[in-house]
């Protein structure tokens, strides 16, 4: 472990201590970088009561020893870089509380991708994506403009759908693309509404209660597959005229949830979730 390479400047850390940061995203979590031409993972993590923290993971066999975090200043924040960690690994904090010796092993509250559940690992991801739906933003506002109807219908995919002969799993967004644009169509809705697309382990209480503030639903996208705009295109063309499905004005961002008031969409994050949510724009787009 190396602590020369940080991802917190001091503007970070006032802002931090203020409470006034707002892309936090960008600084805590697990972020693939280089460090003097050295490839690796640099970790930070808010725990302001510990007395010690390490990362763990299938990198160096949950070893609470091998790896651990330092200090940054006052803020409570925790971080280190890991040389040679890449996309993949599995991980989580061991911690140790300043209060009678408490010792935990948590999950990442700002991981980018977890396993599926009932394993609750966090997972070293990249966010780097391009999106490939520009035609669909340049027509988005006139399905979106005050004199169109509106009729939202609410969802929270992990428990919309399941597959029963195959242990009643949740949809993966390739499979529900399409039966879910059918599906509001067929009932006239316009615009579709998603509940935080997020990790959480309790698929009944809608993503209320999630363990992450980024990280994509992952037994919902637990088919890693890729797809281009022209077999999207190909796939959505059941899609009636009538379905659009209302991104917010703003692009959605990887940071927090984005929300108007006429709809909102909580964000996942990760190369295989853009993909795959980017499907189910596609999908539901005015045809």
């Amino acid at each position: 472990m190396s602590y020369g390479r940080s991802l917190l400047t001091d503007d970070d850390v006032y802002l931090f201590n203020e409470g006034s940061h707002f892309r936090l995203y960008e600084k805590l979590g697990a972020h693939s970088v280089d460090a003097d031409g050295q490839p690796g993972t640099h970790f930070a993590v808010w725990a302001p009561n510990a007395k010690q923290v390490s990362v763990v993971g299938d990198f160096n066999g949950w070893d609470v020893a091998a790896h651990p975090l330092r200090p940054r200043d006052s803020s409570g924040i925790w971080e280190g870089f890991c040389p040679g960690m890449s996309s993949g690994g599995l991980y989580k904090y061991h911690i140790r509380s300043r209060h009678k010796g408490y010792t935990v092993d948590k999950t990442d509250p700002f991981a980018f991708h977890c396993e599926i559940p009932p394993k609750t690992a966090s997972v070293v991801w990249s966010l780097d994506y391009t999106w490939g739906d520009r035609e669909w933003m340049s027509g988005r506002g006139k399905a979106n403009s005050l004199g169109q109807p509106l009729s939202i219908y609410e969802v929270h995919l992990g428990s919309w759908r399941r597959v029963p002969e195959d242990g009643h799993r949740s949809l993966s967004y390739r499979e529900m693309a399409p039966l879910l644009a059918d599906y509001v169509h067929e009932l006239g809705f316009t615009h579709v509404e998603f509940l935080p697309v997020m990790e959480h382990p309790f698929f009944a209480s809608w993503a209320i209660k999630s363990w992450g503030t980024s990280p994509h639903r992952a037994a919902t996208a637990h088919r890693r597959t890729s797809c281009t705009s022209s077999t999207i295109s190909t796939s959505a063309a059941s899609a009636s005229s009538s379905t659009g499905y209302r991104r917010t004005s703003r692009r959605m961002r990887r940071d927090s949830h984005t929300s108007t008031a006429r709809i909102s969409t909580n964000t996942p994050t990760g190369v295989s979730d853009f993909t795959r949510l980017e499907e189910l724009h596609l999908q539901l787009r005015p045809q």
